[in-house]
């Protein structure tokens, strides 16, 4: 039985009218084609903070982008336990892994009141024909992904507690950054619990590393609040280039 929540309302905020459409697929295509994505895109009623948009083994159908809010992603071990494999934004798109096998390989849950568009797979896959663009657009979102799960094989392999938590809060930082939003001050969606299990780290030492980057002056956190003080410094221990320090470094 499916876990899916109706997403299948209608919205009167259009493609053309999202605050999100720069970041998000209609980047993709011209002004007056927009409106052709549009059509085949089903909002509704916004998923509430613990509840799924589909479950590890629902039947692929559609891919969906986060308007607002926050998701997660998970799967269950062997134990039984849950181990995060991603956290999504608003703009970001997420389902697309579940196109080689038909079935969602993992499951999506809300980690606060957020909404969501839903786009069928099938009638993507027809408008693509038509708009070449688009086609390119999602293999770049697929091949993102790649990189992005290779990068984080290489975070959990090779660095310690503070530069795994170091490249998190900078990687949280340049995608508040590229949505128009403050990289210095954010709050966190996820709880240390989350960052912990998505980091491969206790949670006990999550709260030590961040207990230790604010007695250095790297942030200050109250709560889910976080401010970067010193993006300098915890731009190095994440191990960023010169480029990406001085774009951090430019927003604050």
């Amino acid at each position: 039985m499916t876990s899916k929540p109706n997403v299948r309302q209608p919205s009167h905020v259009a493609c053309r009218d999202c605050s999100l459409s720069s970041l998000c697929l209609p980047l993709a295509l011209n002004v007056k084609d927009i409106d052709n994505l549009d059509q085949i895109i089903k909002r509704g009623r916004p998923l509430k903070k613990g509840e799924h948009l589909f479950l590890e083994g629902d039947p692929f159908d559609s891919v969906y982008a986060v308007r607002s809010g926050a998701i997660k992603t998970y799967t269950a071990t062997n134990e039984g336990e849950e181990q995060i494999t991603a956290f999504y934004l608003p703009s970001e798109i997420l389902g697309l892994s579940g196109m080689d096998t038909d079935v969602y390989p993992v499951s999506a849950q809300a980690m606060e009141t957020t909404m969501v568009c839903e786009i069928p797979f099938e009638q993507l896959e027809m408008l693509s024909d038509d708009f070449p663009e688009l086609r390119r657009h999602l293999m770049r979102l697929m091949s993102k992904k790649i990189r992005e799960d290779q990068q984080m094989m290489m975070l959990l392999s090779k660095k310690n507690a503070d530069e795994r938590i170091a490249t998190f809060l900078i990687n949280l930082a340049s995608r508040f950054r590229r949505r128009g939003f403050s990289s210095q001050s954010f709050r966190l969606s996820m709880s240390r619990n989350e960052m912990g299990n998505y980091l491969g780290l206790a949670v006990e030492t999550v709260s030590r590393v961040f207990t230790r980057f604010q007695k250095n002056g790297l942030i200050s956190a109250v709560g889910k609040e976080i401010e970067i003080q010193d993006a300098v410094q915890l731009c190095s221990l994440a191990g960023g280039k010169a480029a990406d320090i001085e774009q951090i470094i430019a927003i604050n």
